[in-house]
């Protein structure tokens, strides 16, 4: 599944220098396991003001892929992708370290992890992705070629909107 995983991409935003990881549940090491678990307690939790249940058993599935920027040791954004059947795929805890927002490190994990739903396409199929978007973020989101697809609800006392992107059609070889 996905076949990015295990990889890594450099680059440089600013000051920064990025790495994009893409990884499976059981390839975490402890000290990177904790970092991504910190960062989306600090964003959802704490920052959020979200008292739910941050680890929902998914985590650990093992199509499940945990994708995520670093800076050296730290970890600046990250999000994970889950498997829904053999022609969806799923994003969501999307988060992003408050000092590392308007960077463009959003924008180039979630390039990383859409290139990495994309590979795994059969030739002339493809993997749609749906994700549940805070509403503030929809139009971000809509960059990436997401179109809403159902109704708004509230979830935690944050307004969602339901969202899907078409596969995009894999390359005959």
């Amino acid at each position: 599944m996905f076949g990015l995983a295990g990889t890594r991409a450099a680059t440089r935003l600013g000051d920064v220098s990025l790495e994009l990881r893409l990884a499976a549940p059981a390839d975490l090491d402890a000290g990177t396991l904790y970092r991504i678990l910190q960062l989306r307690v600090d964003v959802f939790v704490v920052e959020q003001q979200c008292p739910y249940r941050e680890l929902d058993g998914r985590d650990l599935d093992p199509d499940a892929r945990w994708v995520w920027a670093a800076d050296g040791a730290a970890v600046l954004a990250t999000l994970r992708i889950l498997r829904e059947g053999h022609a969806t795929a799923r994003i969501g805890r999307v988060a992003t370290a408050q000092a590392a927002r308007a960077g463009g490190i959003a924008t180039a994990l979630m390039r990383h992890a859409l290139a990495a739903v994309d590979s795994e396409a059969e030739p002339g199929d493809g993997i749609e992705v749906v994700l549940d978007a805070q509403s503030p973020l929809v139009g971000w989101y809509q960059r990436f070629g997401f179109h809403p697809d159902g109704a708004e609800f509230v979830e935690d006392g944050i307004s969602h909107l339901p969202m899907r992107r078409p596969g995009q059609l894999a390359r005959q070889p």
